[in-house]
């Protein structure tokens, strides 16, 4: 039996006594939506469409293949990384990378990193979710988010050392071109959260060039706008006077801290570029 949806952000299939909610996001109008697909009876497949969003598992019994199916040319399939953040209080099953029958363990059953991300090649394999033996399935759901992207940017996301290390001029004017948010700002505040391992930057923008998600927003009367982004906690971020560019990019709803100069570096660098004509893109530095 094979059952089709297309353009629903949301959609219930019963499995076998338990209840799969797949939810995507329409991310470049290239979500056209999912299939699930009967396989074994204790085995079942779904197939996903969008380059973003989530999967729940109420009740997990048996195993849950999740086929990955982005809607571009299978030929650019070996150029995606997929990633996974697990919720924070999933449970009842474990997560498999699975290749041709063998299985690679991803996320344990129960295990507790409430920012920890998990990524690897889209032709690394596909995932396997398997139910665990639990006296009540009742109070368990397992669920996931998950995000395709080209291993460029997965690279810069994940690479320990990219985001404390200082980048070049070339790095930033590349940043300020190929971004996700683009602002001037001041550091207002930091909040350190040890057991994740992150610090939050708090952000008063005094210009927004270019932002994907409404991360930065108008607050108060006073009309300021601020935001939030994170970044390791190993990088020491502390406040501090003066005006930086902040660039980055969205990660599982986040904002993730990429290059940050102070601006009148930046203003510097982008005046020598573009004098020689060398700069990748105009934006206003001003």
């Amino acid at each position: 039996v094979l059952y089709s949806v297309w353009a629903l952000p949301e959609f219930d299939i019963p499995i076998v006594g338990s209840v799969i909610s797949l939810t995507s996001s329409f991310s470049f109008s290239s979500c056209s939506g999912l299939t699930h697909e009967s396989h074994r009876k204790d085995v079942e497949q779904v197939y996903l469409r969008c380059s973003e969003g989530s999967i729940e598992w109420m009740y997990p019994t048996g195993a849950l293949i999740v086929n990955l199916r982005p809607n571009i040319s299978p030929a650019s399939y070996k150029h995606l990384t997929v990633c996974i953040k697990p919720f924070k209080d999933s449970a009842g099953a474990n997560i498999y990378l699975e290749k041709t029958g063998e299985l690679k363990l991803l996320v344990r059953d129960g295990e507790r990193s409430p920012s920890r991300v998990y990524c690897f090649g889209y032709d690394q394999g596909g995932l396997f979710v398997e139910a665990t033996p639990q006296q009540d399935i009742s109070r368990k759901i397992t669920g996931f988010q998950y995000e395709l992207m080209s291993k460029g940017i997965a690279a810069d996301l994940h690479t320990a050392s990219a985001p404390c290390r200082p980048c070049s001029d070339t790095e930033v004017l590349l940043a300020v071109c190929t971004s996700d948010f683009v602002i001037r700002g001041s550091i207002q505040n930091v909040t350190n959260e040890a057991e994740e391992q992150e610090s939050i930057i708090h952000v008063g923008v005094n210009k927004l060039y270019r932002q994907k998600s409404k991360v930065f927003q108008l607050t108060g009367e006073s009309g300021n706008w601020r935001g939030q982004i994170k970044t390791l906690l190993e990088c020491g971020v502390k406040p501090g006077d003066g005006d930086f560019l902040f660039t980055g990019r969205m990660h599982f709803g986040e904002a993730r801290l990429g290059c940050a100069p102070r601006f009148k570096d930046f203003q510097r660098m982008y005046k020598e570029a573009k004098d020689k004509g060398l700069n990748p893109c105009e934006i206003g530095p001003d």
